[in-house]
């Protein structure tokens, strides 16, 4: 039997459009990008020039600390554009389709004959390696360290997020073939929804733990806190589930295979679903036609806490599941701002009417409250307030205000000491929505990391 572990902190924040378990029809767009800003705190260095011809597979550029990590071409084509920013800095390598998918081919490997460290080197050079990062600095993992363990949550409680149950229906051959390659490496953490019998509570070779609790309780970080907290000199290394299917695609058919499906979310989809596609893909054929008229939107490659704004034409952020689309808000006016009623407006601490429809009698008299969502901050910047509000939405067992200040004064022994090896932006997502204070929590954590990386290693 799973081990079980409930919270109670947290925040499920009620967006509307939520995906219905339907697979729409799209045509795959003609481009596609490789954006190394994506891939947090790596040094690029190309290996193609435009108007080369490349396989699904193809090494587009390495990593200039470890040469052997490639990163390679998702779609078949032609290198279109090397795009170059100050100092001549790669900003993003844009691939014209083909439309054939032609795949590179690789030997197909015997998992059962291979050793980690044959395991390792091979995913870095087909260009897999990139689906996994590590704790601390929630980076990409390095390939010369041995991590404690793997984890993997298989279920995502982010506002609007997809159902990986009904995404990984008739894929759990390839997802178990993934779970078998990372478990040569380390023992393989999976975290699973309590309540859901199938499919990952049979998958095998792995720790099954099962959690229950609103959001954040499905952030792999969560996890990590509850079941083997990071302390100074460890590591533990992190891969998301639709990433885990690329592994194993590759074990067992020898390509490089970057399809995934994706869903359509937020309150100005008309008809919020899932489709087709591919890792990097231009999303202007995904969005066209089945957003609501409104004066302005704003593209979200990710959820609504923890996503890349990407305008209407951009490209998909390769860890990405998920697209949303708000309203940006930027012509609304209020009377009054926040001293009006606001029948339809969210609030953490129940200030607003809304909250008497929140009741169990009413929710179930005239269902689940809408709102109207837009991007705007509603409020402004000032200094920080230590109020235990952040303890209130995040199920760590860290003083996070504590480790906030730490972070705004750099100071790298209180961070170690406060809990900063084992956290990442995203499980901070929902301190930042309900802050007073309007501080940009998450790029605080980003810079700090950044900062403890480079000093520490």
């Amino acid at each position: 039997m799973a081990n079980l572990i409930k919270t109670k902190r947290g925040l499920n924040i009620p967006v509307n459009g939520r995906p219905i378990e339907i697979i729409g029809t799209s045509t795959l767009p003609k481009e596609f990008a490789l954006i190394p800003d994506n891939y947090h705190g790596i040094t690029p260095k190309l290996l193609v020039k435009e108007g080369d011809e490349v396989k699904a597979g193809t090494p587009v550029f390495y990593e200039k600390q470890f040469p052997g990590m490639n990163f390679v071409s998702p779609v078949s084509g032609k290198i279109k554009a090397v795009n170059r920013g100050e100092r001549r800095k790669i900003m993003s390598i844009i691939i014209e389709s083909d439309e054939k998918m032609t795949y590179q081919e690789f030997d197909k490997p015997d998992l059962t004959r291979l050793t980690p460290a044959e395991i390792i080197n091979l995913l870095q050079q087909v260009g897999l390696w990139v689906c996994i990062k590590q704790r601390p600095y929630d980076v990409i993992a390095n390939p010369t360290t041995t991590p404690k363990a793997i984890f993997i949550s298989t279920f995502d409680t982010a506002p609007l997020a997809p159902n990986n149950d009904f995404v990984m229906s008739g894929q759990m051959a390839d997802f178990q073939t993934g779970i078998d390659a990372l478990a040569k490496i380390a023992t393989v953490q999976l975290g699973v929804r309590y309540g859901k019998k199938a499919p990952f509570s049979t998958v095998k070779n792995a720790v099954i733990t099962e959690y229950d609790g609103p959001h954040p309780v499905g952030n792999v970080g969560i996890q990590i806190n509850h079941v083997s907290p990071v302390n100074k000199g460890e590591i533990v290394w992190t891969a998301n589930p639709q990433d885990v299917l690329f592994i194993g695609r590759f074990f067992n058919k020898g390509i490089v295979d970057f399809s995934r499906l994706i869903a359509l979310t937020g309150p100005c989809v008309k008809s919020p679903q899932y489709y087709h596609t591919i890792v990097g893909a231009n999303i202007e054929n995904l969005v066209q036609g089945k957003i609501k008229s409104c004066v302005s939107h704003r593209f979200i490659s990710g959820n609504v806490l923890t996503g890349i704004k990407v305008a209407g034409n951009g490209f998909l952020d390769p860890y990405a599941t998920q697209i949303t689309v708000l309203e940006e808000g930027n012509n609304t006016h209020e009377l009054l701002g926040w001293g009006m009623p606001r029948f339809r407006k969210f609030s953490v601490s129940r200030t607003y009417f809304t909250a008497l429809f929140e009741t169990k009698l009413l929710r179930k008299l005239f269902g689940n409250m809408k709102y109207k969502w837009d991007t705007r901050l509603m409020g402004g910047k000032r200094a920080i307030i230590m109020s235990g509000e952040y303890d209130k939405v995040l199920p760590m067992d860290i003083y996070p205000e504590f480790l906030f200040k730490a972070m705004i004064a750099g100071n790298i022994d209180k961070m170690e000491a406060l809990g900063a090896y084992e956290i990442a932006p995203e499980d901070v997502a929902l301190c930042e929505f309900v802050c007073t204070s309007k501080l940009p929590l998450q790029q605080i954590v980003r810079n700090s990391l950044d900062i403890m990386k480079k000093e520490l290693e």
